[in-house]
């Protein structure tokens, strides 16, 4: 019985030695692109809600938070759908590893120029390190909580959260990809405020 427990402690094990190595991957990746660790005002803030100040994005969480936590959303669905055998921590896992993909991605300079001229964050300088790791973090949350709400409730979860956002901030998940992929002006003119 105690080498069963043992033997199912260190299965276990494996899943989150792999996502700490992502973490220290992706953390030293970004920091190779130029991502400074924190923000250059030499401080760190739990929270910044003005999505129009130097401080967005370079500190530990934002609005944008919120849409990272729909990432989580997305990928819990994505993968129960496409490997529904893979135990929960794996997905976890994987979900975690797409996750720093996007923010190598996501603060690569194509990208950053591309937010630049497509969309309505017009001085985004991309995330600090601290910033993306919390993006990640929020990403982890969002994948447990549609593990813990399933389909139907995080489905409504991930409706009003994109609702909330769009009444609060001007962006979501879903204008943001939009935005990205095929900017619209008006849309891009109604997020600044004209």
């Amino acid at each position: 019985m105690r080498q069963n427990l043992v033997a199912l402690n260190r299965k276990t094990w494996w899943p989150w030695l792999a996502i700490a190595a992502v973490l220290l991957a992706a953390a030293l990746q970004l920091h190779a692109q130029g991502r400074l660790w924190i923000c250059a005002c030499r401080q760190i803030y739990l929270w910044v809600g003005d999505t129009w100040s130097s401080d967005n994005s370079q500190h530990i969480f934002d609005p944008y938070t919120f849409s990272h936590i729909l990432h989580g959303v997305i990928f819990f669905w994505a993968l129960a759908a496409l490997a529904p055998r893979l135990p929960f921590l794996w997905r976890l896992s994987l979900a975690t590893t797409i996750e720093a993909g996007w923010e190598m991605l996501e603060n690569s300079a194509f990208v950053i120029d591309r937010y630049r001229a497509a969309t309505a964050s017009l001085a985004y300088q991309g995330d600090t390190v601290i910033n993306s790791m919390s993006d990640i973090f929020a990403c982890a949350i969002g994948f447990w909580l549609a593990r813990y709400l399933g389909f139907r409730r995080s489905l409504i979860f991930f409706a009003l959260t994109e609702i909330m956002m769009i009444l609060w901030i001007r962006d979501s998940l879903l204008l943001n990809i939009l935005m990205l992929i095929y900017p619209i002006e008006a849309i891009k003119t109604w997020q600044m405020g004209f």
